[in-house]
């Protein structure tokens, strides 16, 4: 199973277009972002659209179409990426109910809400104290 990466690439194209904008340009174009990114544009465009259902970036049409951020840096916490792009819950329990005849099939689904609820809450509390901003600034200082 490979890890989810639409978290780390939404981020990565948010924190590219307030950059961008830092340093004056007004929208930013899909192909712009996905050169960065080192994807397609159609993954961008759609990575994007889910992002704008949220607010978190505004897209203008027709001529100097592009995408510009729907907030500044500072107000976009990783938190707010991860509910745009990832609105359920980080694990989910059996699909189908497991045989409550079997002591595991009874006891698994009690005995993992309590540790998945715990770790919910915990990447949830992380995320929220990371804006954008944050995110840019350590990506400049490393360069």
């Amino acid at each position: 199973m490979s890890a989810n990466s639409r978290l780390t690439i939404a981020t990565h194209a948010l924190t590219w277009i307030g950059l961008y904008q830092q340093r004056g340009h007004e929208v930013a174009t899909s192909e712009q972002i996905a050169t960065s990114v080192n994807t397609n544009p159609v993954v961008i465009r759609r990575l994007l659209a889910t992002l704008s259902k949220a607010g978190l970036v505004v897209s203008r049409r027709g001529a100097g179409a592009g995408w510009m951020l729907g907030r500044d840096l500072a107000a976009i916490t990783l938190l707010d990426v991860y509910q745009a792009i990832e609105p359920g819950p980080v694990f989910a329990m059996h699909p189908a109910t497991p045989n409550p005849g079997c002591v595991v099939g009874h006891g698994i689904g009690p005995a993992l809400t309590t540790v998945y609820d715990d770790v919910e809450a915990a990447l949830r509390r992380q995320l929220a104290s990371t804006t954008l901003q944050d995110v840019l600034q350590d990506i400049l200082k490393a360069s």
